[in-house]
This record gives structure tokens, sequence and C-alpha cells, in this order.
């Protein structure tokens, strides 16, 4: 028994020293960095430009790895689950992540299941239409016309789709929502005639300055920089702000050192000039906070997402 105990005591410390020595040098091959989000859309275009500006400090290549799903959430629970918490497997935590558990059944709970290391940015959100849609004014139409208004978004729960609902609750409007997998197919389907408008963040950009697309109303707190004629929510009267901050997280259990070292050389890649080149292409801006910080952010999310949730009256069976 003696044997057992001291093999046991031996066993536990030489894994606790191994687990320090890993840290101390981490990290020591590349890292992925899951994107919940198909290729080619606004979180992956960003994500790509912040990862390729903070591998020359953290001295290993970062490797994107986009994995959509369940509106943003199914590769950030998959991590939560079987990913090993050494630094090596991270992922951007869209603000779903939060709101999920009050919805459907899910296999995360995320104010346990996530190392919270660094929040990054928000996103410029509006809504557009066909450049030969009619002018009539979209939600005096939508209000005029129950049920027959439809609009996409990348998924049901995303700040899209909960912000184009508490605008409907607002106005007294009924209209359908139509959730798509990511930008492209949204795009195509407004592109298509499919669906009337698109609720979504500045991936239409393109198709807006090439006059192809109307961009009827933006979400922040003030008029962007791109488009500083179009409208905010709150010059509609509609006082609301949505741009659905987010950040990076890893498995729960992360070493603090580890969780440092991640946290430091993503600050240094968010300072970086060609990073804020890219967030200027898409009209966005910084949202940085430190690990302590994000960690408080995400629950204070999570009690905001419990509460408007039961409001809208989202929670599926």
């Amino acid at each position: 028994m003696k044997r057992f105990v001291s093999g046991t005591v031996l066993a536990a410390g030489l894994a606790v020293w191994i687990g320090a020595a890993q840290a101390q040098n981490f990290p020591v091959r590349p890292v992925t960095l899951i994107v919940p989000w198909p290729a080619g859309g606004t979180t992956d275009v960003g994500m790509r430009a912040l990862a390729t500006a903070t591998e020359m400090h953290l001295g290993q290549p970062i490797v994107i790895e986009n994995r959509p799903g369940g509106s943003g959430t199914l590769a950030p629970g998959q991590m939560a689950a079987t990913a090993k918490p050494d630094g090596y497997t991270i992922a951007q935590i869209p603000i779903t992540i939060f709101r999920f558990p009050f919805m459907t059944k899910t296999t995360f709970d995320p104010s346990v299941d996530f190392t919270y290391i660094i929040g990054i940015s928000g996103y410029t959100f509006g809504v557009v239409v066909r450049a030969d849609a009619p002018c009539q004014e979209f939600l005096a139409d939508a209000k005029a016309n129950p049920g027959k208004i439809n609009y996409g978004t990348p998924g049901a729960g995303t700040s899209l789709h909960i912000t184009m609902e508490q605008i409907a609750k607002r106005r007294g409007i009924t209209w359908t929502h139509v959730p798509f997998k990511g930008n492209a197919d949204l795009m195509n389907a407004l592109l298509g005639g499919h669906i009337h408008a698109v609720a979504d963040s500045s991936g239409w950009a393109q198709l807006v300055n090439a006059g192809q697309f109307r961009l009827l109303v933006t979400w922040g707190a003030a008029r962007t920089k791109n488009w500083p004629s179009v409208p905010t929510l709150r010059d509609l009267d509609i006082d609301m702000v949505s741009n659905s901050p987010f950040g990076i997280a890893g498995p729960r259990g992360m070493d603090a050192k580890i969780v440092e070292v991640l946290h430091d050389a993503f600050k240094q890649g968010l300072e970086e000039p060609s990073y804020a080149e890219a967030m200027a292409k898409l009209d966005q801006e910084l949202f940085y906070l430190s690990s302590e910080n994000y960690q408080k952010f995400a629950m204070q999310q999570i009690e905001e997402a419990r509460r408007f949730i039961a409001e809208l009256g989202l929670k599926q069976d």
C-alpha cells in the first residue's frame, strides 16, 4: 500500500512538473484557431488578418480551421468537449455561445467550459436590400404586410436574428426569419430574389459599394465611417445598438501561463497596422478585453441572454 501511495504521489508530481514545463515552453508547434463560420465571410477575413498579424509575436504559425454550423456554436462546443487545454486548439467565440443554452439543449455550458483568452472586436451590422427593390419605407412595408416580408441572417440565435426580432417587437411587425449557413449563401439568396432583405455584418460591403445592394440602416452607436449617409437604428427612433462583440477562448482548464502567452501575442497582433487596415475595410472597431475582463464580459452576456431569450419567446423545445 505504501509503495502504491508513493507511486501515485510521484506520478501526480511528475504530471504537474511536465505540465509546468510545457506551459513554460509554449508554444513549440502551430496553434489551430477555429473559425466557426464559412471561409470568405466577414469573421473569416478578420480572423485570418489577425492570425497573420499575431504569428510573428507568438513565434509559431496560426492555422485557421473553418468549421461552420450551429450559428457559430457547433465547433466551439466540440472544442470544449474534446480538445486538450494545452493552448494548441482555440476558437473564435461568437456571442451565440452565450445564448444557445437558453434556446435549445447544448453540450456545453459557457460559464464553465471555456477559458476566455482575449476580447477582440465587434461587427458593423446592417440591413441590405437589392438596389432594384421598391423604394417604399422598409419597416412601414413590413408592418403593412404581416408575415409577407422575409429576411435572411447567418443563423438562428445570432445577433442579427435577435436584433431583427427585437425591432419587430418594438414596431409591432411580423416578418419571417430565414437562417442561412453564412455570408456567401445570404448574398446569393438576395441577389437571386429569394429573400427580401439580409441582416448581416459588413460582408455585404462590396455589393453595396458596387451599387447592387442598398444599405438601409446600420446598428452601431454612431454612423459608420464607410457609409456615413446611412442612418443608425437610433436615427430611426429605435433606441438600440447591436455590434455583437467577440473574442477567443480555449477549453476549460488552460494553464495561466499559456493563457498569458496567447493573450499577449494576440494583443500585439491587434496593434499591427496590417490588422488595422483589414478592420478599416470591414468598418469594424476594436473591442479589446483582457483575459480577466473577457471572462467578466462572458458572465454578463450569459445573464443578459437568459433574460431576453425568455422575453422574445425563443426557447425551443
